[in-house]
């Protein structure tokens, strides 16, 4: 079956990031493909795990991704010091005699992210809110490009391979069904606590489930990578829940222009206009500011911001939540129509290699040495389930329309949700059962009868 056709029937999307339909990106042609198993976020183990297993597979499937983007470079980035994980795939190149590269990367935050790994590669910087393909790249994560492989073999995106990380005697890896609780998931790993809160993901960008009620409705997705465990009095727990109305309060009155935070920025590094000093300095006068123009020179940059945290979980000496304050302004300027002019030819500056931000430096600042493991995780796919719910939005754009009712019978692998018009992706189950609720949340699926 012709690749794009696979993968949007599979419904592929980006494992590691948002969900970007993977159907719409591959649909292109590219310079570069660059496959992302740097693993963006500490203490996540996933990218890891995929690229021990599955070495074979990846090179074979992603040689056929360059051949369709008819790619002059196929190239893998990771982090130098995986070095287990580059010999499996040094090994699977060889034996293949595969055009792929490695690009080994030095441990810095945040080296996953898609933009900052195309400038370290290609030596170009990604437009302002553009995409790695405005400069002739495409990135896909490793657990993207093995569902990609199942999807050439009809398979499709069911099930997802996760690691449970944080206050966990040792980290696991677990293989569910989408729509599985991440409770269930939590219960393979012999935790340290008993009273804990979970980020989805890892702990500069991960959501943070920070009560018993929402940890208990939140199920594991097609972008699900990492469960965080950690104590709830944590420091990362108690920033996540403080009031957004107390933050602009604190930005207002402590901020002391030290200028870390725009300093830092990793994407002011690569060319971008992000100054989040700038925006700090100004809230206390953002209400007073009724001229649009203004409004924009005063807090455009905030549109630019990625929101990796590298401003507040690291550069600020205060404590102050800079990437917050950008997030809040990015809904001021969505609410005025303010779209600020995008640079479409940034440069990166010439301080960008003294500026990476040491992983090890970061892990200390966030609390987090104590859950610093230095083994392969087991993997674990026993999970006992009497029921998943199944969302219907897991990706960027539209939500998938339900194709089951309730009543159904659903077998593992059925299609029970149908891609909206434009940007959009199926959505299969990996559980049999019957359907016995179809709402907002998602689809239900029991053994029970409904």
């Amino acid at each position: 079956m012709e690749l794009i056709e696979a993968i949007k029937k599979a419904g592929v999307v980006g494992a590691g990031g948002a969900g970007f339909p993977t159907h719409v990106k591959l649909n292109a042609k590219a310079e570069y493909l660059i496959i992302n198993a740097a693993e963006c976020e500490p203490l996540i183990e996933t990218d890891k795990f995929l690229c021990r297993e599955f070495a074979d597979r990846i090179i074979d499937t992603i040689v056929l991704m360059g051949e369709h983007l008819e790619a002059k470079h196929i190239v893998i980035g990771l982090k130098a010091k995986y070095r287990t994980e580059i010999a499996a795939l040094e090994k699977a190149i060889e034996s293949k005699n595969a055009p792929v590269e490695i690009h080994p990367m030095r441990t810095y935050y945040p080296a996953g992210d898609e933009q900052i790994m195309v400038q370290e590669i290609t030596g170009r910087s990604v437009p302002e809110r553009g995409l790695p393909l405005n400069v002739g790249a495409v990135v896909e994560n490793v657990g993207t490009v093995l569902s990609i492989a199942d999807a050439l073999e009809g398979k499709p995106v069911s099930e997802k391979y996760l690691s449970v990380t944080g206050a966990v005697r040792e980290p696991v890896m677990v293989k569910v069904p989408l729509g599985t609780p991440i409770r269930k998931v939590i219960e393979k790993a012999d935790l340290r606590v008993k009273d804990y809160a979970v980020i989805v993901g890892g702990p500069m960008m991960g959501q943070m489930k920070a009560t018993d009620g929402i940890i208990d409705s939140t199920v594991v997705t097609k972008t699900t990578g990492n469960l965080l465990v950690l104590p709830k009095d944590h420091y990362l727990v108690k920033r996540a829940v403080k009031p957004i109305r107390t933050m602009i309060q604190q930005a207002k009155t402590c901020c002391i222009q030290c200028r870390f935070c725009t300093d830092l920025c990793p994407r002011e590094q690569t060319g971008h206009n992000v100054k989040p000093n700038q925006i700090m300095r100004n809230l206390w006068r953002q209400e007073s500011i009724t001229d649009a123009k203004e409004f924009e020179i005063t807090f455009g940059s905030a549109a630019n911001c990625s929101s990796c945290g590298v401003c507040e979980m690291f550069a600020c000496p205060m404590g102050l939540s800079p990437r917050k304050m950008n997030d809040y302004v990015k809904g001021l300027l969505r609410g005025l129509g303010i779209n600020p002019e995008k640079n479409q030819n940034p440069v990166a500056k010439s301080t960008i290699e003294q500026r990476r931000i040491p992983t090890d430096r970061l892990i200390a600042r966030l609390g987090l040495s104590d859950y610093v493991f230095h083994i392969e995780p087991e993997l674990k796919e026993d999970v006992e389930l009497s029921e998943v719910v199944v969302p219907v939005a897991q990706h960027i754009g539209k939500p998938a329309t339900p194709v089951v009712k309730v009543g159904d019978r659903v077998n593992a692998g059925d299609l029970i949700a149908e891609a909206g018009e434009g940007l959009s992706a199926n959505i299969h189950t990996g559980f049999a059962g019957t359907v016995t609720e179809v709402g907002t949340a998602g689809i239900r699926i029991s053994k029970k009868e409904a």
